[in-house]
């Protein structure tokens, strides 16, 4: 008895190549209803999240809001700019100061432009310490340095003149392009690599002279940071000493004459429990919500 049933792979080829395209198209119609399933915790130098939740902390006019030394910090046309020179020169570590903040988990997202032979950072989780000089961790910027771009991105323990930060020295804390553990002795603990900071400074992940996107996050003892949109570096912190708020502020080094520039700062405070992106309710109390009858 003839089997009248036809194997698809016995047909003629051009019939079977007809049959093997409809049944591609089918797949690819099925897998286009698939929801995409997205990161839970996304990268937030590149998806920041809900944008309502980033504050403006500089009203892009004047130094309202800021405290730092007259002679070198000024404000016009939407930039904060810090300035030495030899008639002008700083004898420490100089800060200007955000005053009224003092946050502990959030998203930090600025523009920086610095001169030749420049140094400079973003201090955040910091103490006070007088005399516009502050005490904590700072995420670098320089670029005095043989490879300028490697001055961009890492994270230091700034501690102040003769080790006035009783918590300090710790130096050092992760360089560029390190997964970096710091043990509870202080000791620097590098797990793996986010990235290799040789080959980024090769495709310019820092443009020296022109302004440059910095991205700083801190959530409980676990810090990142983003230079450009390349991930510089990614830290855990476990030693007792580090900080867990504290205030935010931006550095003039002191040495040779020189000049560096902010714009667009602006911050999204985070729920420690949440990634990047994520919000909770508005903290507005019952704003929002609807009260069921039972």
């Amino acid at each position: 008895m003839r089997n009248e049933r036809t194997n698809v792979m016995n047909c003629h080829p051009i019939a079977n190549a007809t049959r093997l395209a409809m049944i591609a198209w089918m797949i690819m119609g099925v897998l286009l209803l698939v929801p995409r399933i997205e990161a839970s915790e996304p990268d937030p130098a590149k998806s920041p999240g809900d944008e309502r939740a980033f504050v403006s902390i500089f009203n892009g006019k004047d130094l309202t809001g800021w405290d730092g030394d007259p002679r070198f910090w000024s404000a016009r046309d939407g930039i904060l700019r810090g300035e030495t020179t030899l008639e002008k020169a700083a004898e420490h570590n100089t800060f200007l100061i955000l005053r009224g903040q003092e946050p502990a988990d959030f998203v930090f997202k600025l523009k920086f432009r610095i001169m030749a032979d420049g140094n400079s950072g973003v201090q955040f989780r910091s103490r006070d310490l007088g005399d516009w000089e502050v005490a904590g961790y700072q995420a670098e910027i320089a670029n005095d340095r043989p490879d300028p771009g490697i001055g961009a991105g890492f994270v230091l323990d700034e501690h102040g003149r003769g080790g006035r930060d009783a918590y300090g020295p710790r130096g050092d804390l992760g360089r560029v392009g390190e997964f970096v553990v710091i043990e509870p002795g202080g000791k620097r603990n590098v797990i793996g690599k986010v990235g290799d900071a040789k080959a980024m400074l090769a495709v310019g992940y820092y443009k020296n002279g022109e302004w440059n996107d910095y991205t700083i996050v801190a959530q409980g003892n676990h810090i990142r940071t983003w230079v450009n949109g390349f991930q510089t570096l990614e830290m855990i912190d476990n030693d007792p000493r580090r900080l867990a708020r504290g205030i935010v502020a931006l550095q003039i080094h002191r040495g040779k004459p020189m000049v560096v520039e902010f714009k667009d700062l602006k911050l999204q405070i985070l729920d420690a429990d949440l990634a990047p992106g994520s919000r909770k309710f508005n903290d507005l109390g019952q704003s929002g919500w609807v009260t069921s009858p039972d």
